[in-house]
């Protein structure tokens, strides 16, 4: 995983994102990536869930 936490606090899911990351652009070049779970994961302490998450921002276009 990259720039993710995920928690369980009774029956919630807490998933914490640094907003402020970035990971470089995405496979096809038009988005930034901040997080992601790199595909469909079980969730930690409760693994019969499975969770897949990407957190991007669209790229700058160049002038």
């Amino acid at each position: 995983m990259k720039n993710v936490d995920l928690k369980i606090e009774g029956n919630k899911l807490i998933i914490a994102v640094d907003l402020g990351q970035e990971y470089g652009p995405s496979s096809s070049g038009k988005s930034i990536t901040i997080a992601s779970t790199e595909g469909n994961i079980a969730i930690p302490g409760c693994e019969e869930f499975k969770i897949g998450l990407n957190i991007y921002k669209p790229r700058p276009k160049s002038s």
